[in-house]
């Protein structure tokens, strides 16, 4: 059974198997303060639909695995008339994510402070615009190959809740990791790339904010790659 699999006990599901860290070095008691009391306020209910939760119809994007939180807060900051979700399970990345969320005054960004495959069924059709994996965990090693988060089985859900000219973007600076995520997407009969030539993949896109794994690659002189894919029309 593949590691991204729900585990089934007794004829009913569990949670799927998780590989990878939820909590790193103590929290400062500021960012404890963050997730005692602003948490609960920006919350992912995967039992709301998405419009309510934010108070608006808007269109609404998906960051798998946000790390830090950067990314995610900048482009909510840079699009206020679009909402955001964003799944991450290690811990210190939400209090940061919180902490850039109070700085910013942003009020478009809903939390899940788990894995994203328990929540992913909750999604509706079409419900997203778009949906972004940035610099996930490579797991470079051949026999961790299904812990990597881009599987088929995510894929075939993220196809059903992008709507029809949605992107999905994917970036790593990891060799192991762009083959992998590349190879995956490509192959998935919903999704189209989008790139015309090396330079699509190869520059960063205007749009999207640098992160501290971004620097952590240029300082370390990998290379970055950012690899867009649309989601295509249905065929009526």
């Amino acid at each position: 059974m593949a590691d991204h699999e729900a585990v089934i006990k007794n004829g009913a599901p569990m949670e799927p198997r998780f590989y990878g860290r939820r909590k790193g070095r103590p929290l400062r008691a500021s960012m404890k303060r963050l997730l005692n009391e602003d948490l609960p306020q920006f919350a992912f209910d995967p039992t709301r639909l998405i419009d309510d939760q934010f108070g608006r119809k808007a269109d609404c994007f998906l960051e798998i695995g946000f790390g830090g939180g950067e990314h995610l807060a900048g482009l909510a900051a840079t699009m206020p008339d679009s909402d955001f979700i964003g799944a991450e399970p290690f811990i210190n990345g939400v209090a940061s994510l919180l902490r850039h969320i109070q700085e910013q005054q942003l009020g478009n960004i809903r939390i899940w402070p788990n894995d994203v495959r328990l929540i992913m069924p909750s999604f509706g059709a079409a419900s997203l615009a778009g949906a972004f994996i940035m610099f996930p965990d490579p797991w470079p090693k051949k026999r961790h190959a299904a812990r990597r988060i881009l599987q088929t089985t995510l894929l075939d859900q993220l196809a059903v809740m992008i709507r029809p000219g949605g992107r999905l973007v994917l970036a790593s600076d990891d060799s192991t990791a762009k083959s992998w995520l590349l190879q995956a997407a490509t192959v998935h009969a919903d999704f189209m790339w989008t790139a015309r030539g090396p330079q699509d993949w190869r520059q960063r896109p205007t749009e999207l904010p640098e992160t501290r794994y971004m620097k952590k690659a240029d300082r370390a002189k990998r290379r970055s790659s950012w690899f867009l894919f649309q989601r295509r029309d249905l065929v009526a």
